[in-house]
């Protein structure tokens, strides 16, 4: 590459040097020739002299630090506007990756300021705090942060993790062990049944008897049939999106299980469970009875949009049988 460049660099300058010279050439061939070529080798050994030939040689080429260079620019950025909290909780993931733990901590505390009652804020800033500690324990202040940040979100799980953690930390078992155990509604299986041996070690030395095996709840799985009208089918591509979606009747619209199939599918019967959820805290165990809706996408997204076709929603137990058939325009 530096001998194509320097080659290039090279016939560059004999051009642009035949050209200044050329009333010359045409004149006198023989000496605007000289010229040029004199013109030529001058520059270059100029370059040679006051240039930096071995900065063409990408070995001896240093890279930029990217990362230094962007803490620091996002550093001044926050001295000249503090109000950021994700510029603060930014800059404190750049500190880790700088492995600067005290300045972790030092971060999010700057982003509480600004979001005080955000709960993944809160166990972030618990967290960084506990790994800056010498003994990487939670203090009083990180877990006064667990604390507000389940009063805001009881069931926000990295927050329970974090606070039974610091109570087992202080030897408080029984509390620990209390602090988990609604946990073990709130994930799949195999994280409960992990999160159910942590439980009962805590309740061993709590000197309680362990958890029966059905405080583990069991995986719900929802079959739904799907089909079309046939009358809908007609000019739709084979491979047009299709999505069947279980979601909260009357809460908010993000459904808690979802799958993706193509027209060319239908008819078809597909099962839904705690591992088709887009929401790891928000779950199909967790829900008694859901709405399920099967639609035809147009644009190829799981939003609903005007012009899609659509089955009628349908109620149903979460780990039930149930049938829906897309027969109406959105």
């Amino acid at each position: 590459m530096t001998n194509l460049f320097i080659a290039a660099a090279l016939t560059l300058g004999l051009v642009v040097l035949v050209f200044a010279f050329w009333p010359l050439i045409r004149r006198r061939p023989a000496i605007g020739g000289v010229v040029a070529g004199a013109g030529l080798v001058a520059a270059s050994a100029l370059y040679l002299l006051v240039g930096t030939p071995a900065a063409l040689d990408p070995a001896k080429v240093k890279p930029v630090d990217t990362l230094s260079t962007a803490v620091t620019r996002l550093e001044s950025e926050l001295a000249r506007d503090p109000a950021q909290p994700d510029g603060w909780r930014l800059l404190a993931d750049a500190y880790r990756a700088e492995g600067r733990s005290a300045d972790v901590a030092r971060a999010y505390a700057q982003a509480l300021r600004y979001a005080p009652q955000d709960p993944d804020l809160l166990a972030q800033a618990a967290e960084a705090r506990a790994i800056a500690a010498p003994e990487r324990r939670f203090d009083a202040e990180a877990i006064a942060m667990l604390r507000r940040a389940l009063e805001t979100q009881p069931a926000h799980q990295r927050s329970r993790w974090f606070l039974g953690v610091a109570q087992r930390q202080s030897g408080n078992a029984a509390d620990a062990a209390a602090t988990w155990e609604p946990l073990l509604a709130n994930v799949d299986p195999a994280t409960a049944n992990a999160l159910k041996t942590q439980i009962d070690n805590a309740r061993r030395d709590a000197g309680l008897p362990p958890l029966p095996a059905s405080a583990i709840p069991k995986a719900r799985v929802l079959r739904v049939r799907i089909d079309i009208a046939p009358a809908l089918r007609d000019g739709l591509p084979a491979d047009a999106a299709v999505f069947v979606l279980a979601r909260e009747r009357g809460g908010i619209p993000m459904p808690v299980a979802a799958k993706r199939l193509t027209l060319a599918d239908l008819p078809a019967t597909v099962t839904l469970s705690d591992a088709d959820s887009p929401m790891p805290t928000r779950r199909l165990s967790q829900l008694p009875k859901v709405e399920v809706i099967a639609r035809v996408s147009r644009t190829g997204v799981a939003n609903a949009q005007p012009g899609d076709l659509e089955s009628a929603p349908v109620q149903v137990a979460s780990d039930a049988k149930t049938a829906v058939t897309i027969d109406h325009v959105r």
